[in-house]
């Protein structure tokens, strides 16, 4: 598709959609973002913004109405303490999001569609050992997704599928494995595992003790939002209407993640863990196989690169917020 083309992303207002529309808009597109709420730390890149709730059908039809293609982002969601204490809402609140979003696209002749699922929709059976098996499209069922977030994913996944195979209607759907960078959600209870060490390190003195959930050996593959953004528009740029992973194959446990966190932040912490908070299936891995078929691209920027850019944002938020005297002792 030319550039000049108007595309809409929902969810404009979190940390993906924000930084897609940042790159859309760099590419030459009319971008038009919705959302419930701005963008937190800077000020969106979008043509115009649209402050709506897409749980409501009248105004999915309204912010799709004009538009070639939508990247759907919109959702509600977070880190595990969220998503694990939160099954009614998300369910709820999602699948009205995601149903009303993609007919009002279709009504209004929209190209095509682009959601973003997640990889909480692979059975949680296959995700018991650390040492995890990469999950492949295909392992999708049969089906034991996380419940609440990963079961009304998987739902809509499919009802993409259909609107593709009944109304010939052209979607994409991308499975994100944990998206981190600058300007994401790094407190409050919402926050992924990046986020969250990053600004406890942040606040921490040398020395200090840092509580991690679990006991550090569980495993996840990490993706920088750079490589995120341009895998969403290469997939939706790509012929293929099947699911595709989008993340990183770079295996770490949580344990490792710190341990890098607390070296660029020259640090020395000490680790206290706390098994009973949430932590999620015990390994998560992308395996990338079908992405470097369709694409002949993958994400490339390793976790310690793109720690980087993150952990100097969060700190720089977080030591605006301490005490004086407590930044004089974290120095």
């Amino acid at each position: 598709m030319s550039t000049g083309s108007m595309v809409l992303v929902t969810g404009a207002g979190g940390f993906i959609g924000h930084h897609l529309v940042k790159y859309l808009a760099k590419r030459g597109y009319v971008v038009r973002g919705a959302d419930l709420k701005y963008p937190e730390f800077e000020e969106t890149d979008a043509d115009e913004f649209v402050i709506a709730d897409l749980r409501n059908y009248a105004e999915c039809v309204k912010v799709t109405k004009k538009i070639d293609e939508v990247y759907h982002l919109a959702a509600d969601m977070g880190g595990i303490g969220y998503i694990t204490s939160s099954h009614a809402g998300i369910a709820i609140n999602n699948t009205l999001i995601n149903a009303h979003t993609l007919l009002a696209a279709r009504d209004n002749g929209v190209t095509r569609f682009l959601f973003s699922s997640s990889a909480c929709i692979y059975p949680q059976h296959l995700q018991k050992d650390a040492d995890v098996v990469p999950l492949r499209e295909e392992d999708a069922f049969p089906a034991d997704p996380e419940e609440g977030y990963g079961l009304e994913k998987l739902y809509m996944e499919k009802l993409c599928q259909y609107f593709t195979e009944d109304w010939s209607f052209a979607t994409r759907i991308v499975r994100f494995h944990n998206v981190y960078g600058p300007l994401g959600t790094y407190d409050g209870g919402r926050e992924k595992a990046p986020a969250a060490i990053c600004r406890k390190i942040a606040a921490l003195s040398n020395g200090e003790e840092l509580e991690i959930w679990g006991d550090g050996k569980q495993t996840r593959s990490f993706m920088y939002i750079d490589d995120c953004v341009e895998g969403i528009y290469r997939i939706m740029r790509s012929d293929y209407s099947g699911p595709l992973n989008l993340g990183t194959d770079e295996l770490v446990s949580i344990d490792e993640l710190v341990d890098m966190v607390s070296a660029i932040a020259a640090k020395t912490v000490v680790k206290r863990h706390d098994t009973s908070r949430p932590q999620g299936v015990r390994g998560r891995n992308s395996d990338n196989a079908r992405l470097r078929t369709v694409l002949g691209w993958e994400p490339s920027i390793s976790l310690r690169k793109g720690l980087v850019p993150t952990y100097q944002w969060i700190e720089e938020l977080v030591s605006k917020q301490l005490p004086q005297s407590a930044v004089m002792a974290a120095e």
